[in-house]
């Protein structure tokens, strides 16, 4: 099991890019025991979530597209929550092999110690070719 503290700080590395390359802002480090842990940020008219249930070892991470005015949808709303890997589904072929190449260039420099690190990693590296090539998130 990890702890929370372990969670947000890993979250926050593979996910920098968010911040640094796509203008987002860390709006949230939820720590529920060690039980549920969620960090979440804020940007171009979403917020995404990266969340993990420590107990039932379940992990995602899911994008809600805000309404006009900035209110968040309900998560069973399937117009405006996107879990990354219907992203994934719908940029699959839109992405050449060399963007895939140059993302995982980009994610060389981490290393993931376990299986939640990297699943952590493994999203981190989908969420950012989602948000380069989807329209529709």
């Amino acid at each position: 099991m990890i702890t929370g503290e372990d969670y947000i700080e890993k979250v926050k590395t593979y996910f920098n890019y968010l911040v640094t390359e796509f203008g987002f802002s860390l709006i949230e480090e939820k720590v529920l025991g060690n039980a549920f842990y969620d960090v979440r940020y804020k940007g171009n008219g979403k917020v995404i979530s990266i969340s993990y249930e420590n107990i039932a070892d379940y992990f995602q991470v899911v994008i809600f597209r805000l309404s006009w005015w900035g209110k968040l949808p309900n998560y069973d709303d399937k117009t405006r929550t996107i879990h990354l890997n219907k992203c994934n589904e719908q940029i699959s072929l839109k992405v050449s092999s060399d963007e895939v190449a140059l993302n995982n260039e980009y994610f060389s420099k981490f290393t993931a110690d376990n299986k939640l690190e990297r699943k952590l990693l493994k999203s981190a590296r989908d969420l950012r070719l989602c948000l380069k090539f989807s329209a529709k998130i």
